[in-house]
């Protein structure tokens, strides 16, 4: 007689089931479509193969340094109009559009005695953070005075955190012939529209430099005579 109370099965692993400590056994099993081809490895080595034989390209720099696009994105550079006068106006709308926040501005009111733009503010403070900074070009998208273009230079490496942040005087455009040098007064008659239309070609005749007083220079008449012990020619090295 049987013995019915045993099945002989209990405590067996079923081919489809779970063996005793409920592993799934079909998942140990490689599937035939995972398993490594022969084909598939040459493939892969195919690429390399290829790069064997290819012409090596070495790039001789900073001895021949190659030549770049046109409208390449490389170190900014803050522009002037044909008389000087610069043609940032401090609205920080570069800074806004900076997807780094690598753009700090500080706009100032210009005047008739000191006045560094056409309108009425220009930026008093700007600096580009290098260390930040993606070259996307959105801060020159976002100028609605063409006063934030980039330059073709793209060697900005240093030894130091602080020379990569770029100021106001490193990033100005240098003076032209027959340019003056800000602070100075506007084109006489002329007002701010005439500048953005391309009216204003050339610097006014008899057009002289303003004293900066925000800079802390002094006019004329309170400057320390030359020779003496407060100006600059008469301390001793």
């Amino acid at each position: 007689m049987p013995d019915v109370g045993k099945d002989p099965d209990i405590g067996k692993a079923s081919d489809t089931g779970t063996d005793e400590r409920g592993t799934d056994r079909l998942g140990e099993q490689e599937s035939p479509s995972e398993s490594p081809s022969l084909l598939a490895s040459v493939a892969g080595f195919g690429v390399t193969f290829k790069a064997m034989f290819k012409k090596r390209l070495t790039e001789q720099y900073p001895e021949y340094k190659k030549p770049t696009a046109p409208r390449f994105h490389g170190r900014h550079q803050l522009n002037r109009h044909p008389d000087g006068l610069e043609k940032c106006i401090g609205c920080e709308l570069c800074a806004w559009a900076c997807p780094a926040d690598a753009i700090y501005v500080e706009g100032a009111d210009n005047t008739d005695e000191e006045r560094y733009s056409p309108g009425e503010r220009y930026g008093r403070v700007y600096q580009i953070n290098y260390l930040r900074c993606i070259l996307c070009g959105l801060c020159i998208e976002a100028c609605p005075t063409r006063a934030l273009t980039m330059t073709n230079e793209y060697e900005l490496a240093d030894r130091t955190r602080e020379s990569l942040i770029y100021t106001k005087e490193e990033l100005l455009a240098g003076l032209e012939e027959g340019m003056v040098d800000t602070p100075h007064a506007i084109y006489p008659g002329a007002t701010e529209d005439d500048y953005y239309l391309g009216k204003i070609t050339e610097v006014a005749p008899g057009t002289v430099r303003q004293v900066a007083v925000s800079k802390g220079e002094l006019p004329a008449s309170q400057r320390p005579a030359a020779g003496t012990a407060d100006s600059p020619e008469g301390v001793e090295a």
